[in-house]
C-alpha cells in the first residue's frame, strides 16, 4: 500500500466527512429536526469513497478502487433513501430528542447537537471508513481475501435491505400497530439490520486485509460492531421498544439478540418441575 499518498488525503476525506455532517447540521437547524442526521450518514461514507477513488488515482488498482467505492457507494445511497422515505413528514426522532433534552434549551442545545450528534458522526465516518480509503492505494489487484469480503458485503446488505423492507412491510398493516415483528429475517435475530452492518463493515475491512497496513485498522469495523450491538444501535433501541411495547419480553426471550439463530423454545412456566 502507498502509506504516504494515503497519509497524505486523510486530511481531505475527514474535511469531506465534516462538509456532509455540517451540512446536515444546517438543515437541522432551519428544520428543528434532527433525524436528518441519519440520512446524512450514507451519504458522508458515499462522499468519503468517492473522494478516496479521486485521490488515489495512479496509487491503487482500478479494479480494486472501484470495487471499493461501488460496494460503499451501493449500500450508502441505499441506506440514506430508506430513511429519508421512512422519515418524511415525522416528528423528531425519540433518541435525538432524549439526547438534546440533557441541555437548555436555545444556543446551546443547538452547540450541543453540533457536538454530540454531528461532529461525533463525522468522525465516525471518517475512522470506520479508512479500511475502503486504505483499499485504494494498494497496487496490486483484488485477491482471494478482497473476494471473500464482497461476498461477506453481499450477506450483510442482504440482511440489512431485506430486514429494512419486511419491517416496513409489516408496519405499514394497520392490522400490526402496536405488534412486535417476529416474522422473516426478524424470527432469527431481534436485528437483522444490525447484524447486516457488521457484516458489511467486515468485509469491507477485508478488501485491505491481505496487505499487513491493511490489518491495522482491524479496530474500524470492531468500533461499528461494538456501536450497533453495544453501544448506541441495540441497547439503546431495545430499551425503547421494551418501554413502548407489549410482547417484547417474550419476542427476546426466544430470538436472538444479534447473530441469526433458530429461535429459543419457551422454558416451562415459573414454578413447575419436571
Amino acid at each position: 500500500m502507498n502509506a504516504a499518498a494515503f497519509a497524505r488525503a486523510l486530511p481531505v476525506t475527514a474535511a469531506v466527512a465534516l462538509a456532509v455532517l455540517l451540512a446536515a447540521f444546517a438543515v437541522g437547524v432551519r428544520t428543528g429536526r434532527h433525524r436528518g442526521v441519519d440520512v446524512a450518514w450514507g451519504l458522508a461514507f458515499t462522499a468519503v469513497a468517492l473522494a478516496s477513488l479521486a485521490l488515489s488515482g495512479g496509487h491503487g488498482d482500478p479494479g480494486r478502487r472501484i470495487l471499493a467505492t461501488v460496494l460503499v457507494t451501493v449500500w450508502g445511497l441505499r441506506l440514506s433513501g430508506h430513511i429519508w422515505w421512512r422519515g418524511r413528514g415525522e416528528p423528531e426522532d425519540p433518541r435525538y430528542a432524549r439526547m438534546l433534552s440533557r441541555a437548555p434549551e436555545g444556543p446551546a442545545r443547538t452547540r450541543y447537537a453540533l457536538r454530540m450528534v454531528y461532529l461525533l458522526q463525522a468522525a465516525l465516518v471518517w475512522f470506520v471508513s479508512l479500511p475502503v480509503q486504505a483499499a485504494q492505494y494498494i497496487p496490486e489487484p483484488p485477491g482471494a481475501l478482497a473476494w471473500a469480503g464482497t461476498a461477506l458485503w453481499a450477506v450483510g446488505l442482504f440482511f440489512e435491505a431485506v430486514g429494512d423492507r419486511q419491517l416496513a412491510r409489516f408496519k405499514a398493516d394497520p392490522a400490526n400497530r402496536g405488534r412486535i415483528m417476529d416474522r422473516g429475517l426478524w424470527r432469527y435475530t431481534r436485528h437483522p439490520n444490525y447484524f447486516g452492518d457488521a457484516c458489511l463493515w467486515w468485509g469491507l475491512f477485508l478488501l485491505c486485509a491481505d496487505t499487513p497496513a491493511g490489518w491495522a485498522l482491524v479496530l474500524s469495523p470492531a468500533l461499528m460492531t461494538w456501536l450497533l450491538a453495544f453501544g448506541s444501535g441495540k441497547p439503546l433501541l431495545e430499551r425503547h421498544l421494551g418501554s413502548e411495547r407489549p410482547g417484547w419480553a417474550e419476542y427476546a426471550a426466544r430470538t436472538s439478540g444479534f447473530l441469526p439463530l433458530p429461535p429459543r423454545r419457551p422454558g416451562p412456566p415459573p414454578g413447575t418441575g419436571p
